[in-house]
């Protein structure tokens, strides 16, 4: 399993995340099993990305990727995948003011090595991510216990990542950021038709945050964080579905708190389909130095406080809300092959946050993705 960041790139990559979240998917029961899989899998992912804001269209994200997992020896696995994706449009220089045009290409691939025992497993990952101005490199460690019953799944990961930075507009040269991320993980099968899971994380970083493409930014030089994760998913027999519900806590040293509660259905019908509807709700608090945007500034971007060592005009780190609602159709074909289409809407605004007011000044943003894929077992 690979430990990813948010902050892995200075551009936004929201499209990126999603296509290799949704990867993920097709070899997740792989990974936490204590079992080799006896076949193999290739995935092909197809995204197209679109988002805006009230007044104007911003970024547009067309992306492919591809995933492969072999068993080998009946004791290992082998797994890769690669992405690459086109990014054009058009981004904020602050708050939601100043947009300017924007071009990228990221490709991006990883590779990881399983070995199963009889209650156990272990794996090591490595990815490598290239833009014209971002170059990431990472490594990641997990290892799973399972009880004799099956019942139970200790599972711990460790990741390491190591960014260059060379913006295009020469702000900043030969930048430099580290990541190190631990995860611990608990789950539980209750019963016949429950599972709970547990997980705790922790991220060190330390290095370049700011956004050099952002006016009026200047961030601290750490990040460290900390996630609290509860999962259930619940069996319903009677109706050949089951319901997944979680809960993610996100804090960390810039002040930003972060609520996400997430809800999905998986109703089976005959003939091999699946229909998967998702909710998905999230609030976050503004970073401590986040400066917000005044009336009496339009059309020009607030000067930061006097004195103040550090300041952001991003609205990435404003305080706002925000809610996903999406369904995802799957069908199985036959026992090898297998297609599935996925549609997303998102919208963060202000006014969504929770306990409290959400930044001013700012627009509302949108966007939504639509995904198709296909896998085939062999």
């Amino acid at each position: 399993m690979m430990l990813s960041n948010s902050d892995s790139s200075p551009r936004d990559t929201v499209a990126s995340a999603l296509l290799t979240a949704s990867l993920s998917l097709f070899v997740c029961d792989v990974a936490l099993a204590d079992e080799p899989p006896e076949r193999g899998v290739l995935a092909l992912k197809y995204l197209d990305y679109f988002d805006y804001q009230t007044s104007a269209d911003r970024i547009r994200v067309k992306a492919t990727a591809l995933k492969l997992v072999v068993p080998i020896a009946g004791e290992w696995a082998l797994g890769s995948s690669i992405v690459t994706d086109g990014i054009s449009g058009a981004s904020p220089v602050y708050h939601s003011a100043g947009l300017k045009k924007m071009r990228d290409r990221r490709n991006a691939g990883d590779l990881d090595l399983t070995r199963y025992f009889e209650n156990s497993s272990v794996s090591l990952a490595a990815n490598y991510s290239h833009e014209a101005d971002y170059e990431s490199k990472g490594l990641s460690f997990q290892t799973n216990y399972s009880s004799a019953d099956r019942n139970t799944v200790l599972s711990a990961a460790f990741g390491a990542s190591n960014d260059d930075i060379n913006p295009v507009n020469h702000i900043v040269r030969q930048e430099k950021k580290t990541l190190l991320d631990v995860l611990f993980s608990v789950s539980q099968v209750l019963s016949t038709d429950d599972i709970v899971q547990f997980n705790l994380g922790f991220s060190h970083g330390a290095g370049y945050f700011s956004d050099p493409y952002k006016v009026f930014d200047q961030r601290p030089r750490d990040r460290n964080n900390h996630t609290l994760t509860v999962r259930w998913n619940h069996h319903l027999e009677s109706l050949s579905s089951s319901m997944r519900w979680s809960y993610r806590y996100y804090a960390d040293n810039w002040n930003i708190k972060a609520h996400t509660l997430s809800a999905e259905y998986v109703q089976t019908f005959v003939q091999g389909w699946t229909i998967t509807p998702t909710l998905r709700l999230y609030s976050q608090t503004a970073a401590e130095f986040y400066v917000d945007a005044g009336p009496e500034d339009y059309p020009f971007p607030p000067n930061p406080p006097d004195k103040a060592p550090y300041f952001s005009e991003d609205h990435r780190v404003s305080a706002f809300g925000a809610f996903t609602y999406g369904v995802k159709v799957s069908k199985q074909i036959d026992q090898d092959w297998s297609v599935d289409f996925k549609m997303e809407q998102y919208k963060q605004a202000a006014s969504l946050k929770w306990f409290g007011a959400g930044s001013a000044g700012l627009q509302s943003f949108y966007a939504r993705s639509a995904q198709v894929g296909v896998s085939r077992q062999f």
